[in-house]
């Protein structure tokens, strides 16, 4: 198995010029690369018919979210880049706005579920009255019902979404941390392997490969841990 397949570099710097020298340092180590809302808005869809140009694969994180007429727009264009992968978030409407704005594409759709900064207090502050875990089990059983390609959860919560999803569907997880990182401002992550093994599909990372020394090397080191779950 090519563990890069599984492996998403989250490009999240100010510019697309600091996005081309990141992906060349990067090298050979990583294919699949994220871009989220702060790239997006600073060129960041062009950037995109680049690395696609160029044979890389690319997840637009968008996350979208509107009036279902918006949505089903917003999807019929982004589909026609050549992208992976985008997410919108999962609430019902949405997502079957966004997978009629797909039509015949390969574009793959995901849905978010609940933001891996948030933790049961916030969650409990954002109005909600359930935990994190049954919030994530709900919105996966709406995306299994309603036939999108997956979520995007952390990690803590991968084991439960895959015995909800099944084995086909992508589940997702941001909150990759190696041991030995700070968590930042995550606060449900686990490691590469941990992920894995609880089912995540593919792994998105970003500061530990980004603000690394040597990018290169802290994907590789990535990539490792990530096979260690197969050894496992």
């Amino acid at each position: 198995m090519d563990f890069r397949e599984r492996l998403i570099v989250a490009l999240d710097v100010p510019s697309t010029e600091d996005a081309i020298v990141l992906v060349e340092k990067i090298g050979d180590a990583a294919n699949f690369y994220k871009i989220g809302l702060e790239l997006l808005y600073a060129g960041g869809m062009e950037l995109a018919r680049q690395l696609i140009d160029e044979g890389y694969k690319v997840f637009i994180d968008a996350k979208l979210h509107d009036i279902p007429n918006t949505v089903e727009r917003a999807v019929q264009q982004i589909s026609n880049l050549g992208a992976s992968l985008l997410t919108v978030h999962a609430y019902p409407q949405t997502m079957q706005a966004a997978l009629q704005g797909r039509n015949e594409s390969k574009l793959r759709i995901i849905g978010v579920t609940i933001l891996t900064s948030m933790a049961e207090h916030d969650a409990k502050n954002a109005g909600y009255d359930k935990s994190i875990t049954d919030i994530v089990s709900a919105r996966a059983q709406s995306a299994r019902d309603i036939g999108i390609d997956g979520i995007v959860c952390s990690p803590q919560e991968a084991k439960a979404s895959r015995k909800i999803l099944g084995p086909d569907a992508l589940i997702v997880t941001p909150g990759i941390r190696m041991a030995d990182h700070d968590s930042g401002d995550q606060s449900r992550i686990a490691t590469p392997s941990g992920a894995l093994r609880d089912g995540a599909s593919h792994l998105v990372v970003g500061r530990p490969i980004t603000r690394a020394k040597d990018p290169r090397a802290a994907a590789q080191s990535i990539l490792e841990d990530m096979a260690g779950a197969k050894a496992a």
